[in-house]
């Protein structure tokens, strides 16, 4: 009889649950994936929307219109792209593209409090799918502007606060999801492998932004609409929220399920979700939340305004600037990882936080000096910013969150991950909405000052984590003792 396959007698080397658990790994990473791909267009889209344009906006359109209306090879239509794009094409157009984002922001911060609470109450797979579905639909609405020329500011303002608040159903959804199939073993280093989904989102959604963004941008968020709305499909057809729905009711569960499942059955269903104040009270749950406030502010701002940055000091057009700034993202995936293995060998989360936060300041000020020296010294600085600034910010958002989120004080509840989560985020999300606020104010009087912030940013969320880090140092002494 012949021999199985290599690659069939490999996966056979795994069990069922095994099996299912990197389904669901892979899954949840490509899902959420996708929110953060339709997320990243306005930040390479920016250059274009204020390039500046000699002629009048009205000129511009009524000559396009006589074009349009001649019956002329299609090659002799003026191209859009070579002007800006009203409102946005003004003066004050960085306070303008702030005010999208602070509004996208805004609305994604107060959404997310509420989010945790409602999944809690409602099937992840039916909440992520409608959420995803509906995200599609408000990013494509930005790029509907484009094709259908609309120049009033409150129609990208009501887009983006709409998908603000669609996407909250994203994080606490894929986090409880995960956590219900992954156990404390080694969540440092696997939820920082699977956290990596941010930076490969962020990537992809700044290539094929830049792909169009020259030409035709509208389809940098068409593009990217469609591809989250196809995945909130698959979302409802593949989705398994927890290990239990794949045991038939004659399993007994106490022997099929690995005892590093962090839930069970009996806890799911048999207590009431934790209420908001209650999440509150579980140890290091403020301080957290809080910190992660400052380290969003500091990733957000380069999320939304690195390409821009990129372009005034190196000079690039908008495509190659959002080609660069992925190195940032790049540079977050290891950061994510080395800072989950680190929390794992030293088991100590807020330490592995503060140390990456201590070191990101001064990195912060480098890069502001060695960016203006030429490109290569710009390459080099992006992958070490990004590893210690999105560092942090990943291990708070997933193997923190995970954690608390499933604390002793909860007594076997296990209905607490999600609102836990929500919270935790929800409160980095108002950091996310003031840093490119603050960008979009301070940036006019030069970009150092952007980076002054981002470093006192930092020193911040370094400074409501000081008192988790000497607990953890006492708990150590004491253990060596």
């Amino acid at each position: 009889m012949a021999q199985l396959p290599p690659g069939i007698h490999f996966i056979t080397l795994f069990t069922r649950d095994q099996r299912y658990r990197a389904f669901i790994f892979v899954l949840t990473f490509l899902l959420y994936a996708s929110f953060h791909l339709s997320r990243k267009p306005i930040s390479i889209v920016k250059g274009e929307l204020h390039k500046h344009c000699a002629a009048s906006t009205e000129v511009e359109l009524h000559s396009y219109k006589e074009y349009a209306t001649q019956s002329q090879p299609a090659k002799t239509l003026p191209n859009k792209s070579q002007c800006g794009w009203e409102p946005f094409d003004k003066n004050n157009y960085k306070q303008l593209l702030g005010a999208l984002d602070y509004s996208f922001l805004c609305a994604y911060a107060i959404g997310m409090y509420l989010s945790g609470i409602i999944g809690e109450r409602l099937p992840i797979r039916y909440y992520l799918t409608a959420g995803m579905l509906t995200s599609g639909l408000f990013t494509a609405m930005f790029g509907f502007g484009y094709f259908y020329n609309v120049h009033n500011l409150w129609f990208y303002l009501v887009a983006q606060i709409a998908n603000g608040l669609v996407q909250t159903t994203g994080w606490p959804s894929v986090v409880t999801c995960i956590g219900n199939w992954f156990g404390k073993g080694r969540r440092g280093f696997i939820m920082g492998i699977w956290n990596s989904h941010t930076s490969v989102g962020n990537i992809l959604g700044s290539l094929i932004a830049a792909y169009w963004v020259s030409s035709c941008w509208g389809l940098s968020f068409v593009v990217p609409g469609v591809i989250i709305a196809l995945m909130g499909i698959v979302c409802f057809l593949f989705l398994i929220e927890q290990m239990q729905q794949l045991l038939s009711d004659n399993e007994n569960c106490a022997t099929s399920l690995n005892i590093n499942m962090p839930v069970s059955e009996e806890n799911r269903t048999g207590t009431s979700p934790i209420s908001f104040l209650g999440a509150l009270r579980i140890p290091g749950v403020i301080e957290f939340s809080l910190c992660l406030l400052f380290a969003k502010l500091v990733s957000y701002t380069f999320l939304f305004w690195l390409p821009l940055y990129i372009t005034n000091v190196e000079h690039l057009d908008a495509k190659r600037a959002g080609d660069l700034s992925t190195l940032f993202d790049v540079g977050g995936i290891f950061g994510g990882i080395l800072a989950g293995i680190i929390s794992d060998r030293l088991e100590k989360r807020a330490s592995t936080c503060g140390m990456m936060l201590f070191l990101a300041a001064p990195t912060l000020y480098m890069f502001s000096a060695v960016s203006k020296m030429g490109l290569e010294a710009t390459i080099v600085m992006l992958l070490i910013s990004g590893a210690l600034v999105n560092g942090p910010y990943a291990l708070i958002t997933t193997a923190v969150s995970a954690d608390l989120g499933t604390h002793k004080s909860l007594k076997g509840n296990a209905r607490a991950l999600s609102t836990v989560t929500a919270i935790i985020d929800g409160t980095g999300s108002v950091g996310a909405a003031l840093g490119p606020l603050l960008a979009g104010l301070i940036s006019p009087s030069g970009w150092n000052n952007v980076f002054y912030m981002l470093m006192v940013a930092d020193a911040c969320a370094l400074l409501f984590l000081v008192r988790l880090i000497r607990k953890e140092l006492r708990c150590r002494m004491d253990h060596t003792l």
